[in-house]
């Protein structure tokens, strides 16, 4: 059995720059292992398969350990392979994911928008083990559906940190998000996951449904400028659109493939 692969460099609209992502179309989907497997082959932070369905289109997410809830620079990539190579009519694509229910992708030129759930914060009070793992301590955390989200004063305090991921394996979360001010920009992040194989993600979407309405709330705008301050780097424009966040990027193709299963 032969199926198409597709690479493509989300949040970017440089080759090797943004999140790098593979996308699987399938006429069904595959048994999880196998799934499992060519995301662990894949070896990057996510690979996405996706069925279309009618007017919508089955959406999984496979880091090369786990399956996640949510991903956003695979969906976004997800996307552009329909948008691009595969002649999807239409501005908007409805993805279904089983773990997230409807997620909305729109075309604007060369800019896709997603549209994702909200994360829900608690703020938690600092203490001496938010900093394990990490060069120095968090200002101040909370704790979102799935991430921590620790917040720091500066930009410069977000580049200058040094993870030991194999510490960071410690906290009971999928990831953590390290944030602060930008210099240009409304505010950058840092997004580490070894806990679920991806030691630091060059460019998050999903870190962006908790980081928007924190950011929102702070600046006190609905409309924010980010950037992701991985070796890769990438850029996107958030937007608080009440219980959902609409997060939007370009995207580049990097490879045309096909598996044999």
């Amino acid at each position: 059995m032969k199926t198409p692969i597709y690479q493509v460099d989300a949040f970017t609209n440089e080759r090797f720059k943004g999140n790098p992502a593979a996308v699987c179309p399938l006429d069904s989907l595959l048994p999880d292992a196998v799934m499992q497997n060519i995301a662990q082959e894949n070896n990057l932070a996510e690979t996405a398969f996706i069925v279309p369905n009618g007017n919508e289109v089955e959406i999984r997410w496979f880091t090369p350990t786990v399956e996640v809830d949510l991903c956003g620079h695979a969906t976004l990539a997800s996307a552009y392979v329909l948008f691009h190579e595969l002649g999807f009519d239409g501005d908007q694509i409805l993805f279904m994911s089983p773990r997230s229910g409807p997620l909305t992708v729109s075309k604007y030129g060369s800019v896709l928008a997603l549209n994702f759930p909200v994360d829900t914060l608690s703020e938690l009070p600092v203490q001496a083990e938010h900093a394990i793992g990490l060069s120095h301590a968090p200002r101040i955390v909370f704790k979102g559906k799935t991430d921590y989200l620790f917040v720091y004063d500066t930009e410069a305090e977000i580049v200058a940190l040094q993870p030991d991921f194999e510490a960071l394996k410690s906290h009971d979360v999928r990831g953590i998000i390290v944030t602060a001010p930008g210099e240009n920009i409304d505010f950058v992040s840092r997004f580490f996951g070894p806990a679920c194989g991806v030691n630091e993600d060059p460019v998050t979407g999903s870190a962006h449904t908790t980081l928007t309405p924190y950011w929102a709330g702070v600046l006190e705008k609905t409309e924010l400028t980010a950037r992701q301050l991985s070796q890769r780097t990438g850029s996107l424009s958030c937007k608080l659109l009440g219980d959902r966040v609409e997060i939007a990027g370009e995207a580049v193709l990097y490879l045309r493939g096909e598996i044999e299963i």
